[in-house]
């Protein structure tokens, strides 16, 4: 049985990943910085769940989830979804407060390289995956997109750099598009977001990118939604 480890997954397209998977067979480890409400979602996953609570950007916390994922077997599959946003409203980048910048690339970026680094061996030795959420922010010049968008653009570059260095390893950037989440509603205070579709509706497309296995890339989910 593979084992998966998924950041992020308390809520929003993480909790949707992370139960998709559970029904589909794998063995999960997942994380959140609230204990209680990765707790509760956690309840609502089919399958062998386990729950590390904790904040990605902690080295302590990343050790933790590969020590659970080890204890499982060891990981095959990495899904780096766990970020924030930054500001809401977000300001322009002549205003963008530098301290809070730095937090923004140490948990889209750093953490998860450094998270990474740490579950590579074992995805070498497993032929497994790793999965780094994107956004189409991190191409586009979307205004009051900078900070969290350029961390985005690192995260892609990063990732295309692992796979040219990690041949033995399916390297995935994963744009899953415009979802209703609590991180897209937070970019749009105020605006009506019920047009945007709920993170459920990707998940036959992220299924789908798991069973067919293609070469590393970026890979936007609605393209194998509508892929023959």
């Amino acid at each position: 049985m593979s084992v998966a480890i998924i950041t992020g997954a308390s809520r929003g397209l993480g909790l949707a990943l992370a139960a998709g998977l559970g029904e589909a067979g794998w063995k999960l480890v997942v994380d959140g910085r609230d204990g209680a409400a990765l707790n509760a979602a956690a309840a609502t996953i089919d399958g062998e769940v386990t729950t590390v609570q904790g904040d990605v950007t902690v080295a302590a916390h990343r050790f933790a989830l590969v020590e659970a994922a080890d204890r499982l077997g060891g990981a095959d599959l990495l899904v780096n979804n766990a970020g924030i946003l930054g500001p809401s409203p977000q300001p322009s980048l002549a205003q963008y407060p530098l301290d809070v910048l730095r937090d923004v690339y140490e948990a889209n970026v750093l953490a998860p390289l450094a998270l990474t680094q740490l579950v590579l061996p074992g995805l070498r030795e497993r032929s497994g995956a790793l999965v780094n959420i994107t956004s189409d922010a991190a191409r586009e010049p979307y205004e009051g997109w900078g900070g969290y968008g350029s961390a985005k653009a690192a995260l892609e570059q990063a990732s295309n750099v692992l796979s040219a260095e990690e041949p033995g390893v399916r390297v995935w950037w994963v744009d899953p598009g415009d979802l209703r989440t609590r991180m897209h509603q937070d970019a749009f205070p105020g605006e009506d977001i019920s047009d945007r579709p709920l993170p459920e509706t990707v998940l036959p497309a992220f299924l789908r990118l798991l069973a067919d296995k293609p070469v590393s890339g970026r890979v936007r989910l609605a393209d194998l939604l509508v892929a023959p």
